[in-house]
């Protein structure tokens, strides 16, 4: 897919954030290194930018008026790289060279060795000043492109990440929207033990930005949030297999003018995968040969 989709197939958006998963598994086993729990956290959210939401072209990855998205939590980028091969920006079998020392997929993004990549990114903290300079530039140059910028939760304990929220609405950056995978676990273990978040939500909204809280796994839920950050219309289809959705987002406020956006993602560290699923040893472990099989049975894919 190469162009903004008006209508949403929800189940097909979920087979791919399956698909994002799988790769996510197989990259870092094959690597073995990496960060499979903030990749997997993420999935659902990057497939429903990827082939649902972000305006790009994979045959034209500099065109002027696409979208741009930042991976600010530059450690999850096994799950970018695995939504790139799917959209079509480099070949499947790439996907294999992960962090090799010849491979243009490095352990974090690096814009230089792969021009999909709109920046690079590893060093927390600086994503979101990326973005608003770059979604300051779109409106100054009179074109209608969205910067998305996706935060991990322990890097919102960076300063800097506040320096960049509290000028965003200054200067009336409706085209900017920020996504918080908040799946509660960093580094050294639980954001609530290390530095406290919450208010969360109350945070955003008194620095002056439309706020909503979502299920980070609910993708009808992820797709009519994001639409309504970017200010997009959009119809949500989800066809026989998504009659047990569990979307219980409810109305969202009314986006105000020159108010940039964040979603605040509830997700899960490691989803999908049962032994992975909230447990911190995977944030930065890859799986052994043993533990990737048994994680590709549950994702219903082979080694």
């Amino acid at each position: 897919m190469s162009l903004l989709q008006t209508t949403l197939d929800v189940d097909l958006l979920r087979r791919r954030a399956l698909a994002l998963r799988r790769d996510v598994i197989r990259m870092l086993e094959e690597a073995g290194s990496g960060h499979p729990g903030g990749s997997l956290s993420a999935a659902d959210i990057v497939a429903a930018l990827y082939f649902g939401v972000l305006r790009h072209d994979p045959q034209r990855p500099a065109w002027p008026d696409r979208d741009r998205f930042i991976l600010s939590k530059g450690h999850a980028v096994p799950v970018l790289y695995a939504a790139l091969a799917e959209a079509g920006y480099f070949p499947r079998e790439e996907l294999r060279t992960l962090r090799r020392i010849d491979s243009r997929l490095q352990g974090h993004p690096s814009h230089r060795d792969l021009p999909a990549v709109e920046v690079s990114t590893g060093s927390l903290g600086q994503g979101l000043s990326v973005g608003l300079g770059m979604a300051l530039a779109g409106r100054l140059d009179g074109r209608d492109y969205r910067v998305f910028v996706l935060l991990g939760d322990g890097e919102l304990q960076e300063g800097q990440v506040w320096e960049a929220a509290l000028s965003a609405p200054r200067w009336r950056l409706e085209n900017l929207v920020a996504v918080v995978d908040y799946n509660r676990l960093q580094l050294d273990g639980p954001v609530d033990e290390i530095l406290p978040l919450e208010p969360l939500a109350a945070k955003w909204r008194q620095f002056g930005w439309d706020v909503a809280e979502i299920d980070g796994h609910d993708m009808v839920q992820v797709l009519r949030a994001l639409l309504w950050a970017a200010r997009r219309e959009g119809r949500v289809e989800e066809g026989a297999a998504g009659e047990g959705s569990r979307d219980g987002l409810g109305p969202l406020p009314e986006r105000r003018p020159g108010r940039p956006a964040v979603l605040i993602a509830h997700t899960v560290k490691g989803k999908g995968v049962s032994f992975m699923e909230g447990n911190n040893e995977f944030h930065g472990r890859a799986p052994t040969p043993e533990e990737a099989a048994r994680a590709l049975a549950e994702l219903g894919g082979e080694a």
